[in-house]
């Protein structure tokens, strides 16, 4: 439930209630405004039948929390949530674009693809160290390797690094190489992988949705991370499997105009999975943007046809030179800035 407080209400008003609350074991939650604070109650709902804040007289409403995924609704907080990776920021009025390769394959492969996006302003890179494979005869990817390549990018090209990670235990392995930790589509359930990365706080988490999975699930994945500690959770919508064949998966940008109405987090969308299309992302990162979408993530390459995994739809230098170029009006338009 949500606890509005009178305006008058002090800091130890807030305490008092705030003490209730934990000690019938329920999560308390703290949020300061400029007008009103405002608290918060979760957990067991006959639990917090036994609270009677109502009888106390700093207590202003009481509301509620009807959606299933308590943390990241709107119900709970009415403004966007804006999330830092490595000192980007998502969210807000920026349009962020992330950019690099499906996997780490080498160290001039990963350092000339930092180079290529670095000429065109993008300071997040995108690389998979670990990479989950439909197929065990496929490239999985350089692990610790490709870390500490992604680290050497980080440090020579000034970039922050968003990689994939797909097993709980590599939470702390990882930590030091990179800024963001990627759920993959696989991984969207995988519950204590999600816990994992709740209790590092200080690092940003992009979930993407499961290929099969629907948006409360997705909201309800990223209600794990929160809900374990940490609040710096990117949505990623990333194509669902529909009866189409013409594309990889269907680009469900429906999704993303419901989660912005739905969720104070922000939405990416990754026109790379969404469409498997090398021609396709750059229209659908532009309807990404009129949409509403915080940002695009894309698949980049210096010489796609070489490529280890995923080298179909991978942008090369000139392609992503384009992709840049075509989507800024569209940015400009919608009220950002990348």
């Amino acid at each position: 439930m949500i606890i509005v407080l009178k305006p008058q209400a002090s800091e130890k008003d807030a305490n008092e209630i705030l003490t209730k609350i934990s000690s019938l074991g329920l999560k308390p939650l703290y949020m300061p405004g400029i007008e009103r604070t405002v608290l918060g109650a979760l957990g067991d709902e006959r639990v917090l039948a036994q609270l009677h804040l109502d009888a106390y007289p700093m207590v202003d409403e009481i509301k509620p929390v009807l959606s299933p995924y308590k943390l990241v609704s709107r119900e709970l907080q009415s403004h966007d949530s804006i999330v830092s990776i490595g000192g980007i920021k998502v969210g807000g009025g920026a349009f962020t674009v992330i950019a690099g390769p499906c996997s780490v394959e080498s160290e001039e492969q990963l350092f000339g693809v930092s180079e290529m996006i670095s000429k065109q302003g993008i300071t997040l890179l995108r690389g998979g160290a670990f990479k989950p494979r439909t197929s065990p005869y496929s490239f999985q990817g350089l692990g610790l390797d490709g870390l500490k390549l992604l680290k050497a990018a980080r440090e020579k090209y000034q970039l922050n690094i968003v990689s994939e990670i797909i097993d709980p235990n590599d939470a702390k392995l990882m930590h030091d190489y990179i800024d963001c930790y990627q759920i993959g589509a696989r991984n969207m359930q995988n519950f204590r992988l999600l816990e994992a990365v709740g209790k590092h706080s200080d690092k940003a988490v992009l979930l993407k949705r499961g290929m099969s999975a629907t948006i409360e699930e997705l909201l309800l994945a990223a209600e794990y991370i929160i809900n374990a500690g940490n609040p710096n959770v990117i949505l990623c919508e990333r194509g669902i499997r529909t009866f189409e064949t013409a594309t990889r998966n269907t680009l469900d940008l429906n999704a993303v105009a419901y989660l912005k109405e739905k969720s104070h987090l922000p939405v990416l969308v990754d026109p790379s999975h969404g469409t498997g299309v090398k021609s396709l992302i750059n229209p659908l990162s532009r309807a990404a943007v009129a949409v509403g979408a915080d940002g695009i993530i894309v698949e980049t390459h210096l010489k796609p046809t070489e490529a280890l995994s995923d080298g179909h739809q991978a942008l090369n230098a000139d392609d992503f030179a384009t992709l840049m170029a075509d989507i800024k009006p569209f940015i400009k338009a919608a009220g950002k800035s990348i």
